[in-house]
């Protein structure tokens, strides 16, 4: 996979070999959660934010 830029901070982040879509890699300069989105171009969205459920 090719480098991408957080969408955040436009940091240049080069994911690991075997990087796939739906997986969630984190911004090493501004630690936001990043979603990839497709390999062929290479994208990243920011990640869909966990809801808590506590216990409902």
């Amino acid at each position: 996979m090719k480098t991408v830029s957080c969408t955040e901070c436009a940091a240049e982040i080069t994911p690991a070999e075997n990087t796939e879509v739906g997986e969630i890699i984190v911004c090493p300069d501004c630690g936001v959660d990043l979603e990839v989105v497709s390999l062929e171009p290479a994208a990243v969205e920011l990640a869909p934010m966990e809801q808590e459920d506590w216990g409902e």
